[in-house]
């Protein structure tokens, strides 16, 4: 996929996490990707390309930060 996450972004994965959730949240960008399920709040770090394997949707996009 080309598109490009960012920390804060909810993403849904297409295999399910063993507490069944889909959906998790962006929290590291780096070599890894860090994500943590928002069922049961365990975090997990996937290098890049198995992200990008996994990766399903963004559901909902990061708020761009507010203007000073």
């Amino acid at each position: 996929m080309s598109q490009e996450v960012q920390v804060g972004d909810r993403v849904r994965l297409r295999k399910p996490h063993p507490c069944g959730s889909y959906e998790w949240l962006v929290v590291r960008i780096g070599a890894d990707i860090g994500l943590k399920c928002q069922k049961c709040g365990r975090r997990v770090l996937l290098d890049r390309g198995e992200f990008r394997k996994r990766l399903k949707a963004v559901i909902q996009p990061a708020e761009p930060p507010a203007p000073s």
